[in-house]
């Protein structure tokens, strides 16, 4: 799974908050089919997706969307 971010301050938030929850991620560079305004995006497993979601609106960071892999494309959640 990954998060996309329009900006920088808030994929550095969400990364602090998901390393303090214990959660296994990885910064990437945010892939070229999703248009967004960061070029940083968060890599998550999927079995964390409801974890990170309630943390996600619980501490409103600001995300573009949700994103998962289907026939080597990201697709969104929403």
């Amino acid at each position: 799974m990954l998060l996309a971010f329009d900006s920088t301050q808030q994929a550095l938030r969400a990364e602090m908050l998901l390393e303090y929850a214990d959660i296994e991620i990885d910064i990437r560079p945010t892939p070229k089919e999703i248009t967004a305004g960061c070029a940083l995006s968060i890599e998550f497993p999927g079995e964390n997706l409801s974890q990170v979601k309630e943390i996600i609106e619980s501490e409103h960071v600001e995300i573009r969307g949700i994103y998962f892999k289907k026939d080597e494309m990201y697709v969104t959640m929403e």
